[in-house]
């Protein structure tokens, strides 16, 4: 009985290493799972609203060779650092410039003006408000070349996201005959929207103005290093498509005008930029 026992102890011991881990092997097991959990993409919150994102100096093709009339040709345009605020002005903060005595009120602003669209762009406003907006907050209205720097990088990317085709990931767009306010989304809605720049709402949702006056044959002639448009005209280049526009208006190179009076109807909104 006495040689029986001890042979069974003779067995636990000689298993008991290779059942237990080594603190070596621990060590190396939580170094691994520590490595996976350190590779999964952390959650970064959004800019808060009023942050600008810094736009390098350099070159970027402008237009399309394969886009309208007034895109072409595509060329390469230089433009200093700049910076441009990450989303549309909103509601909440056209809503602070008119108390503070700035601008005008733009149609169907009893409506617009209410807590629950404080987040969303603000529309209806003309080319003059919005430059006065940005002249307030030491600002002004980008330059055409600048928007669309901003918009599609360097790599002449289609869209803000890239050369896929519109999704409503992406944009708000293609709602036909619709330029009710209900429609709108709040500004930075679109993870999967943004520029490569990390600009939010660069296409759909509504137009915006930019500083330039429209010429449908400027790009024949326009000049390499920061191009500014027109020293005048009878109308003022907006961009990016809106709600109511089709996918092709929200290509990064698309371009559009309005008298600079106008106020509906297209819902131009707007955008700042300044130097660094």
């Amino acid at each position: 009985m006495k040689w029986m026992l001890v042979l069974v102890a003779l067995l636990v011991l000689a298993t008991y290493p290779a059942m237990a881990a080594s603190p070596d092997e621990k060590s190396d097991k939580e170094l691994a799972t520590g490595q996976k959990q350190s590779q999964e993409k952390p959650i970064v919150p959004k800019p808060p609203l009023g942050s600008m994102v810094s736009i390098p100096a350099g070159e970027f093709t402008m237009g399309s060779q394969d886009g309208d009339a007034d895109e072409q040709p595509a060329h390469k345009v230089i433009v200093d650092g700049f910076s441009i605020d990450v989303y549309e002005v909103t509601v909440g903060e056209y809503a602070d410039f008119l108390r503070s005595g700035g601008g005008h009120v733009p149609p169907d602003w009893e409506k617009m003006n209410q807590m629950k669209y404080h987040k969303r762009p603000v529309m209806g406003v003309d080319w003059a408000d919005a430059a006065a907006f940005c002249k307030s907050a030491g600002k002004r209205l980008p330059t055409e070349a600048e928007w669309e720097k901003a918009a599609r990088g360097t790599d002449g990317r289609l869209y803000p996201w890239g050369n896929d085709p519109p999704t409503s990931r992406h944009a708000n767009y293609g709602r036909n005959g619709s330029n009710d306010y209900a429609a709108l989304v709040p500004v930075g809605t679109f993870e999967d929207g943004k520029s490569p720049y990390g600009v939010y709402d660069m296409a759909g949702n509504v137009w915006e103005w930019v500083s330039d006056w429209y010429d449908s044959n400027y790009y024949k002639n326009s000049p390499q290093q920061n191009p500014e448009g027109l020293p005048t005209g009878g109308f003022k280049v907006i961009r990016g498509g809106a709600l109511n526009t089709s996918a092709r208006t929200l290509r990064s190179s698309d371009r559009y005008w309005d008298p600079p009076s106008f106020r509906s109807l297209y819902l131009p909104g707007f955008r700042c930029v300044k130097k660094p």
